[in-house]
Parts: structure tokens; sequence; C-alpha cells
């Protein structure tokens, strides 16, 4: 396959990127001069996202959902782009399921197990046999404890959590200058948050991040090639008080 032209020195792949912290990030990598690679199931977002970044940006149409599909998809961009030094995988779903409906559990796996497993192997693999690449998977602070109206979510966010950890065992074996980032995003005020009740304002001032903050963040932990970052710093004293004290009752 022909490979894209590039006179950029660095070549970055966002998964999810048409809308959320996805298109958030990908616009600020823009602005810190990486070549892009845009991948969402919107491909009519992507285009207008496109058109508005540094020309030779690129977009392609994936369904993580369907993880097959999106593995081949990814490995052609790849072979395409000609090598790639950072993937961020920022394609997720989730729903409030108190009734366990099991049509948004069965959507919440394939997307946030499944499609992630298999975009973060294809990125990972090329990074074995280029021997170097940053790979970043977006995942939250429900994956620390299992939330009541939304078990699958805080389950596949855990299996995240747990995926990265070995992807970045595998790359400390393999001797190779390979970072795997765990960015683990608390509150942030995208159309993916959702609550079962409002937010006090209280909660929403101290806990709720602007996308744009929590891109900032985001970036230092790239720049640092960082194992893992709270978004926003102060979910670390969250995550220290859940993983200690037991649940009421």
């Amino acid at each position: 396959m022909t490979k894209l032209p590039s006179t950029h020195s660095r070549t970055a792949i966002v998964v999810g990127a048409s809308s959320g912290i996805g298109e958030a990030l990908a616009r600020a990598l823009d602005r810190e001069g990486w070549r892009l690679a845009l991948l969402a199931r919107r491909s009519d977002r992507l285009e207008v996202i496109a058109r508005e970044l540094q020309p030779g940006t690129v977009f392609r149409h994936i369904d993580v959902a369907n993880n097959r599909a999106a593995a081949a998809t990814l490995n052609e961009l790849i072979d395409e782009l000609g090598c790639v030094d950072l993937v961020v995988i920022s394609a997720r779903t989730g729903h409030l399921n108190p009734h366990l409906e099991w049509e948004r559990d069965s959507e919440t796996l394939a997307v946030n197990v499944l499609g992630f497993t298999a975009t973060a192997q294809v990125a990972m693999r090329h990074f074995l046999a280029r021997g170097t690449g940053h790979l970043v998977g977006i995942t939250s602070v429900a994956a620390l404890r299992g939330r009541g109206e939304a078990a699958a979510y805080s389950a596949s966010k855990a299996f995240q959590s747990i995926y990265l950890d070995g992807l970045r065992e595998l790359a400390r074996t393999s001797r190779h200058p390979i970072t795997v980032t765990e960015v683990q995003p608390g509150f942030v005020d995208t159309a993916m948050m959702k609550t079962d009740r409002p937010l006090p304002a209280v909660v929403r001032h101290f806990f709720v991040a602007s996308s744009q903050r929590a891109v900032e963040q985001i970036l230092r932990a790239i720049r640092r090639r960082a194992k893992h970052a709270y978004i926003t710093r102060r979910y670390a004293i969250i995550a220290f008080l859940l993983r200690r004290l037991p649940r009421p009752g």
C-alpha cells in the first residue's frame, strides 16, 4: 500500500477523535505540530475536524465495537503512515443501567473491552516491531470501584487498567523504549459524563474539569512519558480514599 507523505517528525493516531477528550486532544496535538490520523465512527464529524487542522491530517471510519474490522483498519492505516510514534485510544461508551438491560451492557463491553483490546494490540505490535513508541489509554477513575448503576462500565474500565499494566510489563521485558500511559479521568465536562442525579455546585466546582484543562494535563503526561496520570490530579486523593475506605453499610 502507498505510504502517505509527511514532512512532520512525529505521527500520532487518535482513536475516538470525533468528540470529547479525543477531539480536544487531537486539536492540541495538532497545535504542537504532530502529523495526525483521526479514527472514529462519525466520519462526517471527522471530516469537519480534519479540515480545521493542519494539511495532511487524515481520517478513517472505525467502529471499535466491530473489533476485527477495527483492528484491520488500524493496521492498514499504520502501513499507510509508514511509522507511528503515538497511539491514543479514547474511544469508549457507557450507560447508566440500574435495570441491567443486556443490550446496554453488551455495547459497553464490545467497545470498552473487545474494541479496546483489539486496537491496543495493533498499536503494541507496531511498537514492538519498530522498537519504540507510546501507547496512551484513556480509562476512568470508575475502574477503582464498581458502581451499582453502571456496573459494566466500571468493570470495563478496570479491565482496561489491568490490560494496560500488562502491556507495560510486556514493553519492559522487551527492553525496548516503549511507553504505556494510563490516563484516568474523573468527571470531565463532555457528553460522556453521566450521573444518576445532578451534581451539587461545590462538587462541579472542585471535581468537574473542562475538556481543555483535562487535555492540558494529558499532554503533560504524554510529554513526560508518564506511566499513569489522574485527570485532574486532585483525583489522586479520591483514588486513595476509594482504595482504603469500606463501603457504607
